[in-house]
């Protein structure tokens, strides 16, 4: 357990430390870090990893909503961080349900998130609660549903 602990990233091990039940899981795979959390737990996951001087994960280069339909939970939100000054990325994840896909925004955190939260809304239908305007950024605002989700139909709705 110990080599485990010294082989993770020291963004794994400083957000271990500073809250011990907030990860649920971490995946490493070809060399890239997934921490899989709690919703309750990401906005302080997200501005502890920012503002901690020694991570610097100032840069939030994506946010990606998956839907694993027909399983539960269906959905999990994505977010790639990037640490430029370290020259190191890590993912987060979010996983939740069908009947309550709400994650918190991050856009106080990172401001950047305010377009990728309206597209991952838009396409996916994940609401991000407190986000400043929630509306429609690719599709037209008559639009039904959301097109990206795997029970969509292929031809539209009519």
């Amino acid at each position: 357990m110990e080599s485990q602990q010294q082989d993770s990233p020291l963004a794994v091990r400083k957000l271990k430390e500073r809250d011990p039940q907030g990860i649920t899981e971490v995946i490493s795979f070809r060399g890239e870090t997934t921490v899989v959390l709690p919703r309750n737990r990401l906005i302080a996951a997200c501005e502890f990893l920012k503002s901690d001087a020694e991570l610097d994960f100032a840069f939030l280069s994506d946010i990606t909503p998956v839907d694993r339909f027909p399983v539960e939970p269906r959905f999990e939100v994505n977010y790639h961080l990037v640490s430029l000054s370290r020259r190191e990325r890590l993912r987060l994840k979010v996983k939740v349900t069908s009947k309550d896909p709400t994650v918190p925004t991050v856009t106080n955190v990172w401001p950047t998130a305010n377009w990728h939260e309206r597209e991952a809304w838009d396409l996916m239908g994940v609401q991000f609660e407190g986000h400043p305007n929630l509306t429609r950024i690719l599709m037209p605002d008559d639009w039904e549903g959301h097109p990206h989700r795997k029970d969509y139909p292929v031809e539209g709705y009519r």
